[in-house]
């Protein structure tokens, strides 16, 4: 697993091989920096279920301004801190080890509103629409902002969203949305 674009491009990151991560795909990584491209510079960015932090991390490599990342698991969160640290990432992050109730709760709380949300959960737990319903509710993306949803069987409830664009990867879809 590597960063593929941006100013760290080809810098290795760890964790792949960790039980309870499901990093992106190149590929899939690839094709979903190409859709936002025009979105990441200088933006907010939220890494939730974040993980090894690889889309974060492709974000502050493509010119994002800042990302939070956000995980519960503290194993998975000293490989993301190792990452950081390996690839000397020079922009402002925030990593925090929480559940995403919680996060959502403490940015409402201080009226953070994102350019981009990436929402990569465990498959199994199907958490993408109580998020999606939240982000609205709490009003915390920006007024052009974007969520990024990668998943394989849930089906996602996108009322108060616009479809920006809905794309399959074997088993995996990413797709795109705006406030609708």
């Amino acid at each position: 697993m590597r960063v593929i674009s941006g100013k760290y491009k080809g810098r290795k990151l760890l964790g792949y091989d960790i039980d309870g991560t499901r990093p992106t795909m190149d590929r899939v990584k690839e094709s979903l920096f190409a859709i936002i491209q025009n979105e990441v510079k200088d933006s907010l960015c939220l890494d939730l279920f974040a993980g090894t932090g690889a889309l974060g991390i492709e974000a502050l490599s493509n010119g994002a301004k800042t990302c939070y990342f956000i995980d519960n698991n503290k194993e998975i969160i000293k490989i993301l801190d190792q990452n950081l640290s390996n690839l000397q990432i020079k922009e402002e992050y925030h990593v925090v080890k929480n559940d995403y109730l919680n996060a959502f709760n403490f940015f409402k709380e201080h009226q953070l509103k994102f350019d981009l949300i990436f929402l990569d959960p465990p498959y199994p737990n199907h958490f993408i629409n109580k998020c999606l319903e939240l982000i609205l509710r709490y009003e915390l993306l920006s007024s052009n902002g974007q969520v990024i949803c990668e998943f394989e069987t849930e089906v996602l409830k996108t009322s108060g969203y616009e479809i920006l664009k809905d794309k399959k990867y074997g088993s995996k879809r990413i797709v795109v949305l705006k406030r609708g």
